[in-house]
C-alpha cells in the first residue's frame, strides 16, 4: 500500500471490504490496528518473503500475490514503483515472470491480455488455448489454497473466474 510513498483511500477501501467479506465487520478494528502498525514500520521485503516461501506452498503464494496486485490496482492505474516492488515480491516468493505477468493480466480487459492470463503466446493455436487453460485451471484451482478458509478460497474464486474469462475472450 505504501509502495508509491501514499496510502490512498481506494486501497484502503480494497483492504477493509476483503476483511468484512472474509471474516466479518467485528474482525475489521483489530485488523486495522495491525494494518496501521505495519504501514509504520519498514518492511525488509526479501526476509519476510522468505518466510512466507518456506511456510506457504505455491498456489497459496500465487493466491497472495494476486492480492497485492489487487491493492496495487485498487485506484485503476498500478504507477511504475508498485510494478518494479511487485515484481520483486513475485521474485522472492518464487513466483515466475510468467506467472507474475499472468496476474497482472488479470487486471485487464484487453484482448491481448487474455493470452498473458493463460500464459501464452497470441498466435497460439486452438489446441495450445485448451490444454493452457487446462494447465491454468488446474493451477489456480479454488481447492488448492482451501486449507487457508473460506475467505482465501473466495478469492481465489476470483481469480479462477478471470481465467475462465481470458479463455472465454480467446
Amino acid at each position: 500500500m505504501k509502495s508509491d510513498g501514499k496510502v490512498l483511500r481506494s486501497e484502503l477501501e480494497y483492504v477493509k471490504d476483503f476483511i468484512r467479506r472474509n471474516f466479518g465487520e467485528a474482525a475489521l478494528p483489530q485488523a486495522l490496528q495491525i494494518l496501521k502498525a505495519a504501514l509504520e514500520k519498514e518492511i525488509n521485503l526479501p526476509e519476510i518473503c522468505a518466510q512466507i516461501k518456506l511456510y506457504m506452498e505455491q498456489s497459496q503464494r500465487l493466491q497472495l500475490f494476486h492480492y497485492l496486485v489487487g491493492i496495487a490496482n485498487a485506484d485503476g492505474q498500478v504507477s511504475q514503483v508498485e510494478i518494479s516492488d511487485l515484481k520483486n515480491i513475485a521474485t522472492y516468493l518464487g513466483i515466475s515472470p510468467r506467472e507474475s505477468e499472468s496476474i497482472f493480466s488479470m487486471f485487464s480487459n484487453k484482448v491481448e491480455d487474455a493470452y498473458k492470463v493463460l500464459e501464452i503466446p497470441p498466435d497460439a493455436s486452438d489446441d495450445e488455448v485448451k490444454k493452457a487453460y487446462k494447465r491454468m485451471a488446474i493451477k489456480h484451482h479454488p481447492d488448492k489454497v482451501e486449507s487457508l478458509g473460506e475467505d482465501v478460497k473466495r478469492a481465489a474464486e476470483e481469480k479462477f473466474k478471470a481465467i475462465v474469462a481470458a479463455y472465454e475472450t480467446i
